[in-house]
């Protein structure tokens, strides 16, 4: 499971709506991945996402079905009861996490490589090839023809190949470009750059409007959304290299709105947490 199978975010004219789902899996990632082994007392996730607009039978049934789902474990403590994270949960935010702070929106250290991915399966295997391409798309591939996947650089897909069970279906090529291949034309052919701009475009004028709105008094409920709208518009964005693509294009600048918003909340939100947040040592 990767965490694009999870953020089941609605794309809409007016931007991500966010499902609960989604917030519940970025409050964890906010608040309890760094934080060691924790359950979070559910009446504190019901306040938390209370402050999004997530009313609190909403929040119970989500972490039913989280739980049922193996993201989520229980721990009754007493009368009451607390969820924490599961590894494969931790596996999901620890690679949203590394999208999110680590790699970045902009790439301007392409190497000039390419990986390239061929499948071939049966016609009657749709759900099989709907999960497969999902995953390639979170991976940053794009479809160069219908059964040949590219992304730019050193992308590591075997482990999703294998966890699909096809690993008999898909051959996997790491490989250059010719000089006769012009890069900027497949990319355009390759990927909808309008789309992913649009979201770049979409995130910046609502965050930039926060910032000159004042911080406002909840940091929490606004790293809370702050980056759960932040994943909406990167996870279909394969970081293409920016040698590449239109000067003016619009990762830059909706990324650095996105880190002067994050560190605005940061500590502010940190500190709201320990306040509000009822934990208990996972078993």
């Amino acid at each position: 499971m990767e965490i694009d199978d999870i953020l089941d975010t609605p794309d809409t004219a007016d931007g991500p709506q966010p499902r609960p789902q989604s917030l519940m899996l970025t409050f964890f990632g906010n608040h309890v991945l760094d934080e060691g082994d924790l359950c979070v007392y559910s009446g504190s996730i019901i306040d938390v996402l209370g402050r999004v607009g997530v009313g609190e039978q909403a929040v119970r049934s989500t972490l039913t079905r989280m739980v049922n789902r193996g993201l989520l474990r229980r721990r009754r403590e007493g009368r009451r009861m607390h969820f924490g994270l599961t590894p494969q949960a931790t596996r999901v935010l620890e690679d949203g996490r590394t999208r999110i702070w680590r790699q970045g929106a902009v790439n301007d250290d392409w190497d000039g490589g390419w990986t390239l991915l061929g499948f071939s399966l049966p016609d009657s295997w749709k759900r099989q090839r709907h999960d497969l391409r999902s995953r390639l798309t979170w991976s940053g591939f794009g479809a160069l023809y219908s059964g040949l996947w590219i992304a730019p650089g050193r992308v590591d897909v075997a482990d999703v190949v294998s966890e699909l069970g096809l690993r008999d279906h898909v051959k996997i090529f790491h490989s250059r470009a010719d000089e006769s291949t012009d890069i900027g034309l497949m990319i355009r052919d390759t990927w909808d750059l309008e789309s992913i701009a649009a979201r770049y475009v979409t995130f910046d004028k609502r965050w930039t409007a926060h910032l000159d709105a004042g911080s406002g008094d909840d940091p929490i409920g606004t790293r809370l959304r702050l980056v759960s709208e932040w994943l909406w518009t990167i996870r279909a964005d394969p970081r293409l290299p920016a040698l590449h693509l239109p000067r003016d294009w619009p990762a830059r600048p909706a990324q650095d709105t996105f880190r002067r918003v994050a560190e605005q909340t940061e500590a502010p939100a940190r500190r709201m947490a320990r306040e509000l947040l009822q934990t208990v040592p996972a078993r």
